[in-house]
């Protein structure tokens, strides 16, 4: 028997194949949804001396490290400006800031964090796009990776890298024929015929 495990070899892990796992890029800072209809008169209305006094009585340490979206739960109409004041006593305290629920805010940090990402480590090799790396990625986050890595990579693949699906190769450069090109008449009209 030990001839035979001998004789295994794990072609997976010896291969060239490099694993891009999306669930890697989130923090793991908790996220916070924050309700602004509070702030409002009768949850409905937006007056401003009101709502400033709410937002100045509103305690953001809480929010302390947190991703946090910011959402009206109700019908009103609420400003723009609204928004960007309680943003504005956001930062420095939250981690990000989105406006929107909880997969508004996952939405913004993924697409911030593809982005921003450095893809040359890819470079010329076939990458595999963990799946079922968790709820918390977005299947946007799929998407710009694919885009993103169809850049730089040379062939794609989703799953994992001993049962993969693929996706995409980068098309095979046309060799150049080797040696002496041969000449090639045209067939042009002979001039007065």
């Amino acid at each position: 028997m030990d001839d035979l495990t001998d004789d295994l070899t794990n072609r997976v892990a010896q291969s060239d194949i490099t694993v891009f796992n999306l669930a890697d890029l989130w923090d793991d800072a908790p996220v916070a949804e924050l309700d602004i209809e509070p702030f409002l008169v009768q949850g409905l209305m937006l007056k401003e001396e009101p709502f400033r006094e709410a937002v100045n009585d509103y305690d953001f340490s809480q929010h302390e490290g947190e991703h946090v979206a910011v959402y009206c739960s109700t019908d009103a109409i609420v400003p723009t400006w609204g928004y960007m004041l309680i943003a504005s006593k956001l930062e420095g305290v939250a981690r990000s800031v989105a406006f929107g629920r909880e997969a508004d805010l996952m939405r913004d940090y993924y697409v911030r964090a593809l982005e921003a990402k450095d893809w040359s480590p890819y470079a010329n090799k076939p990458v595999v796009i963990k799946g079922c790396g968790g709820a918390i990625v977005p299947d946007v986050a799929y998407l710009i990776a694919t885009q993103k890595l169809q850049g730089v990579a040379r062939k794609l693949m989703y799953g994992e890298p001993c049962s993969s699906v693929p996706l995409w190769r980068r098309p095979q450069k046309k060799k150049e024929p080797t040696g002496p090109a041969k000449a090639v008449s045209a067939n042009l009209p002979t001039p007065g015929k």
